[in-house]
């Protein structure tokens, strides 16, 4: 990728609501090239959606959780497939907000769910809709659980510092 189009990513990451003439103010390059270089992002998928993030506390969210999950043992792909769309269908129709439904793997884990909930009792029913799956290890779902409510926060969920990153990461290449 080109310095400007690095550029305008980091910037839409801070903002989404910028101008393409705004944006060509902020990073010093004119209108019409800002247009075309964020029409290229977009065509090309490095621009996947335009958002923001609101303050889950505000809108009536008291916790923030992180569960870890393990798949059952033996699961060829295709069941690991199904089992995917299962889940994210049922979390769909679920009444607490799901962020993310990945796999992976780290810390004995194969996958990661992360959720917004009004209270304990939508937690309990997220674990609920978890036993439900035959394809699940039900001995190993673990939850990392922030209250929104704590008055103190470190970073709170935010793109700005990643936006912050890849120019950095981007200056330090030019200079080696």
């Amino acid at each position: 990728m080109r310095e400007i189009e690095w550029k305008i990513l980091s910037e839409l990451m801070k903002n989404s609501r910028l101008s393409d003439r705004e944006l060509a103010r902020k990073i010093g390059s004119s209108q019409p090239t800002v247009t075309r270089a964020r029409n290229k992002l977009e065509k090309k998928g490095y621009i996947k959606e335009y958002t923001m993030i609101p303050d889950f506390s505000k809108l009536g969210y008291e916790l923030l959780a992180l569960t870890f999950v393990k798949l059952g043992k033996g699961l060829s792909p295709e069941e690991v497939a199904k089992a995917g769309k299962i889940a994210q269908e049922s979390l769909n129709r679920s009444a607490f907000a799901t962020l993310m439904l990945e796999r992976g793997h780290g810390l004995g884990y194969e996958g990661v769910i992360i959720s917004y909930h009004e209270n304990y009792t939508s937690y309990v029913e997220l674990r609920r809709r978890l036993r439900q799956h035959m394809f699940l290890d039900l001995s190993n779902i673990e939850t990392f659980m922030i209250s929104l409510k704590d008055k103190v926060h470190y970073r709170p969920l935010t793109f700005y510092a990643a936006a912050e990153h890849l120019l950095k990461m981007k200056q330090n290449e030019k200079k080696e």
